[in-house]
Formats: structure tokens, sequence, C-alpha cells
């Protein structure tokens, strides 16, 4: 991504609230269940919360049981980026904003076609816009 966006971590906490900032930028999760766009079904695109940079369609949203909002691709491909994850005595990969570098979610390889792929994303990580 060309235009990367680059914050002190004292911004960040200004410009986020607690519950943002401990899953953007410390890394954190909502509980499973809880989010609000876990079960949404409307139309639209899902943007950063901390940057609104465009992360995933409604259009590739499904329902997975996992009880985070769950995509199978990004919008585009450099919306996102992958880091591996060893934390919790668990290898994942892990999901954040190509833009921002905030934390998004997981991404797994037990997704429907055409890609395979699972992205599970925290809601408080996403803010969805109408097209």
């Amino acid at each position: 991504m060309e235009d990367k966006m680059h914050k002190s971590e004292e911004e960040w906490k200004k410009s986020l609230s607690p519950e943002e900032y401990y899953i953007l930028r410390e890394k954190g999760t909502e509980r499973a269940f809880t989010g609000k766009y876990y079960q949404t079904k409307d139309d639209g695109i899902y943007h950063c919360t901390a940057c609104d940079n465009p992360l995933f369609s409604s259009d590739t949203k499904y329902e997975s049981g996992s009880g985070w909002p769950s995509f199978f691709k990004p919008i585009e491909k450099n919306s996102v980026e992958f880091h591996l994850d060893k934390s919790h005595g668990m290898l994942r990969t892990e999901v954040t904003c190509g833009k921002c570098g905030s934390h998004l979610g997981h991404v797994f390889e037990d997704g429907p076609q055409p890609t395979g792929q699972r992205y599970c994303i925290n809601s408080v990580a996403l803010n969805l816009k109408e097209e």
C-alpha cells in the first residue's frame, strides 16, 4: 500500500476508544458472538476503524459459526498484510490493516471457495459503510 499511516502510540490512544486501542494496537480480541458485525447482513464496504482503509466487501462476508465476522477475501490484495503469530501457544496468521498496521484478526485455511480462506475479523476493527 502506497500511503502508509504512521502515528505514535500516544496519538493512537487519543484517537481510539480504550476498547479499540486494546484490539487494534495491542492485538486484543473481542469475545466471540458479541461484536456488532458478526451477524450483520447489510450491504457495503467494511473499513478499518483506525484509518478508514477499505478492507472487505459485504459480498465476501459469510457465516462461519466462529462468532466473529468472517470474509473469504479482502477487497484488494494490499488492503491487508499478514504476519506470523506464535502467541497463546498457537501458530496462526495475523491480519493487519495494510495502511495503518492495526490488528484486525486472523486468517485460516478453512473457508469457502473460491479462496478457501476465512478472515476472522474483530467487529471493533471494522466500520461498515453503505455503498
